[in-house]
C-alpha cells in the first residue's frame, strides 16, 4: 500500500519548512506567492490531492432534498473573470441560464460569485450553507485549492485545472473542430489557417488539437506549430486586430493567403471578418472564415457565420446533474463529460478559387 502523502513529505520534497507548507496550502498568509504555486504544484505531483481525505474540512452540510427550501440548499456559481464571463455574455450567459433551469427544477437556489481573489473568495464563502459548486470558465488554482480543502464537491465547465482534481464538463472540442476541418478540405481548401490564443484556454487548445489532426491526417497540410497566430493576446477583446491586419498585409504580398481561416471561437471570427473587410478582402469569394460556439453574432455577422454549434445550456445543465450525482455518491471517479456539437453551415464558407 502506497504511503500516505503528508505536509512533511511534501516539505522534504521541496527543502522547505512543515510550516510554509501548511501555510502555503491553508491559503493564509505569510508565503509568497511563487512558494505557494510551488507547494501547490508538488502537491499535486505528488498525489496529495487525490488520496482521500487530503486536507479537507469536516463540515456538515444539508442533504440534497427532492423539494428543498431555495432558501436553505443552493449552490454557488463561480465566474471570476469578470472581463468577459458575464451573465450577459453571448457564450457563457447561456451556459448560466442552463444552470439556474437545472437546479431551479431541483427546487435549488444559486449563488453567483465573480470574486478572483483567493483571501477575499475564503472571507465569503459559507460552505455550511452550500451543497456544492459549478465552476464556469477559467478559474485560478488558488480559488480552486480553496474549495477543494473545504471539502466542498465541485464541477467545472470549460475549464480543468492540471492541479486540482474534479468533474469537467466541455463542449466536444477536438472532434468538432475536426470535422469541421474536414468539410473545409472536403470542400477543396489546402490552405487551412488555425486563429487563435491555444494558451488562452483549454477550449481553444482543444480546437487547435482537432484541428491539427485533421490537417495531419489528410496527408495535405503539416501544420507548424510556431505560428505567430496561435500565441497573439488580445483575442478576448478584439484588440488583436491591428496586428491581424498586418500580418495580413504580409501574407498578401507574399501571396501565401489562405484560403479558409478557422477560427477559434465566434468573436475571433466576427473580429476577423471585419479586419479583413477593412483589408479590401471578400468573404467568402477570396477568403471563407468560420467560428466556434454559435453565439447569436454569427448569425447576424454579414455574411452569416459557418460556425459550430455548441449547446450551451445543455453542459449548464449537464454540470448541475453531475453536482448532484458527485454530492450522492463522492467517492466515485472522477468525469470528463463531452457534449456533442454540430456544424452549422452558412455563407462564410465557399469553394476555394482557383
Amino acid at each position: 500500500m502506497a504511503k500516505k502523502v503528508t505536509m512533511q513529505k511534501i516539505a522534504d520534497h521541496l527543502g522547505v519548512s512543515k510550516f510554509v507548507v501548511s501555510k502555503s496550502l491553508s491559503g493564509k498568509g505569510g508565503v509568497n506567492e511563487t512558494t505557494r504555486e510551488r507547494v501547490i504544484q508538488a502537491a499535486s505531483q505528488l498525489g496529495y490531492f487525490t488520496q482521500k481525505n487530503a486536507y479537507v474540512q469536516s463540515i456538515q452540510r444539508l442533504p440534497v432534498a427532492a423539494n428543498g427550501n431555495r432558501n436553505k440548499q443552493s449552490v454557488l456559481v463561480l465566474m471570476p473573470n469578470i472581463r468577459s464571463q458575464t451573465q450577459d455574455s453571448l457564450y457563457w450567459g447561456k451556459i448560466v441560464d442552463g444552470i439556474a433551469l437545472a437546479l431551479d427544477n431541483e427546487g435549488l437556489g444559486m449563488v453567483i460569485v465573480s470574486e478572483h481573489r483567493a483571501d477575499n473568495f475564503v472571507n465569503i464563502l459559507n460552505p455550511s450553507g452550500l451543497l456544492g459548486l459549478v465552476g464556469v470558465g477559467q478559474i485560478s488554482t488558488s480559488l480552486l485549492l480553496e474549495v477543494h480543502r473545504i471539502g466542498l464537491p465541485m464541477v467545472l465547465i470549460d475549464h480543468e485545472d492540471p492541479l486540482i482534481p474534479s468533474d469537467t464538463v466541455f463542449a466536444n472540442n477536438v472532434d468538432s473542430m475536426s470535422r469541421l476541418s474536414n468539410h473545409l478540405m472536403g470542400m477543396g481548401h489546402e490552405g487551412l489557417h488555425f486563429i487563435g490564443n491555444i494558451r488562452f484556454s483549454r477550449s481553444f487548445r482543444d480546437r487547435w488539437i482537432g484541428f491539427r489532426s485533421a490537417l495531419e491526417e489528410s496527408g495535405k497540410v503539416s501544420p507548424v506549430t510556431d505560428d505567430e497566430m496561435l500565441l497573439m493576446d488580445g483575442m478576448d477583446d478584439g484588440s488583436f486586430r491591428d496586428e491581424f491586419k498586418q500580418w495580413v498585409a504580409k501574407r498578401r504580398k507574399a501571396k501565401t493567403m489562405p484560403t479558409a481561416m478557422v477560427c477559434a471561437n465566434d468573436a475571433i471570427a466576427i473580429a476577423v471578418c471585419h479586419a479583413l473587410k477593412e483589408e479590401g478582402v471578400r468573404i467568402p469569394e477570396e477568403i471563407s472564415v468560420t467560428g466556434f460556439d454559435n453565439i447569436e453574432d454569427a448569425s447576424r455577422s454579414v455574411p452569416p457565420l459557418t460556425t459550430v454549434h455548441v449547446p450551451k445550456e445543455a453542459m449548464g445543465r449537464a454540470a448541475v446533474e453531475k453536482l448532484l450525482s458527485r454530492i450522492q455518491s463522492p467517492a466515485a471517479p472522477l468525469e470528463k463529460i463531452l457534449i456533442a456539437a454540430d456544424i452549422v453551415h452558412r455563407d462564410s464558407v465557399a469553394e476555394p478559387q482557383n
